[in-house]
């Protein structure tokens, strides 16, 4: 067994004993962790895999989020029932703003992303369509439940975000092993040579956009019924700089650097939790530290290598 496989099977472990140990404060923390976690994973497919200058990814997290929320609120469907839907209308809205923009490279990308997410802020504040409760947000959201069992204690959603947080790195796995995931691959490295070979780069481009907007809107069901109220301040443009700093720091690409990330930026802080104002300044400062002395981040991706010999001999022997 690769030792990978064995590092993500022994941290799967440390993490499915965690409630027993923690109080239910730290728990959910942890959760917090979890949710943080997701997100930046999904992120990680534009920015880590395709090389997108993405700054915008909050608002297809609250894209899920308020369709699950109005849609439990006004007409009482389970929210866990609505994690598809969220996750296709967040899908919807990224294929409609990320078409006319998908040419675009770096910072020209970067600062159009940035647009979208203060749209998407500033239309939940105006309440369009009278259905986004306005400035105040949305209450009263119902707790999920499984089989009949109501999820509402921390260390119930600790295994929920957990487990949602498991098949997101099983599926990102397999996604980067995949045809679709060496092609982005490619394209991060060199646009111009991967179209030159024949990939079709905006298409390529345009769908790992997708893929990561819809896993974002799925993970903002799991926010709205954490919450069971959700407002526009939860999904402004300083969420979207957290997640962009948890890939840059952990290590663009890397699923094992992004967890990391993730538990440097979200959980750490709250060990230090009498410093919380000067969180935007550690932010920053450690941005411009990696930049300078390790661009590639803390635990960046190892080398793809592809045995072509064995493939061959294994299609020979077909």
């Amino acid at each position: 067994m690769k030792s990978s496989k064995i590092l993500y099977l022994v941290f799967a472990a440390a993490m499915a004993t965690c409630p027993f140990f923690l109080n239910a404060y730290w728990t959910d923390v942890f959760n917090n962790v979890g949710l943080y976690a997701i997100l930046a994973l999904s992120l990680n497919v534009i920015l880590g895999h395709c090389g997108l200058f993405h700054m915008g990814h909050a608002a297809f997290y609250a894209i899920g989020a308020y369709t699950a929320a109005i849609l439990n609120t006004t007409y009482g469907v389970p929210v866990l029932w609505l994690m598809p839907l969220a996750g296709v209308m967040a899908g919807l809205f990224a294929l409609v703003v990320a078409r006319p923009i998908i040419h675009l490279r770096g910072d020209y990308l970067l600062i159009v992303t940035i647009g979208i997410v203060e749209i998407v802020r500033i239309a939940l504040i105006n309440n369009v369509f009278d259905i986004t409760g306005g400035a105040n947000g949305i209450f009263g959201i119902s707790r999920p439940s499984v089989f009949g069992f109501k999820i509402s204690k921390p260390d119930h959603f600790f295994y929920l975000i957990w487990g949602f947080a498991a098949l997101t790195i099983f599926l990102l796995m397999r996604l980067e092993h995949s045809r679709f995931g060496r092609a982005l691959l490619y394209i991060k490295e060199d646009e111009v040579a991967a179209g030159g070979s024949g990939i079709n780069v905006a298409h390529h481009k345009l769908v790992a956009f997708i893929i990561g907007a819809v896993w974002a809107g799925m993970c903002g069901t799991i926010y709205a019924a954490k919450m069971t109220i959700i407002a526009p301040e939860s999904f402004s443009f300083a969420e979207s700089v957290i997640l962009f700093t948890i890939v840059i720091l952990g290590g663009s690409g890397s699923i094992p650097g992004v967890i990391l990330g993730s538990f440097l930026l979200v959980g750490l802080p709250e060990v230090f939790r009498g410093l919380a104002e000067y969180r935007m300044l550690v932010f920053g400062a450690a941005m411009v530290l990696m930049m300078i002395f390790r661009n590639q981040g803390l635990l960046p991706p190892g080398p793809k290598r592809y045995d072509i010999a064995a493939k061959l001999h294994a299609g020979g022997a077909q």
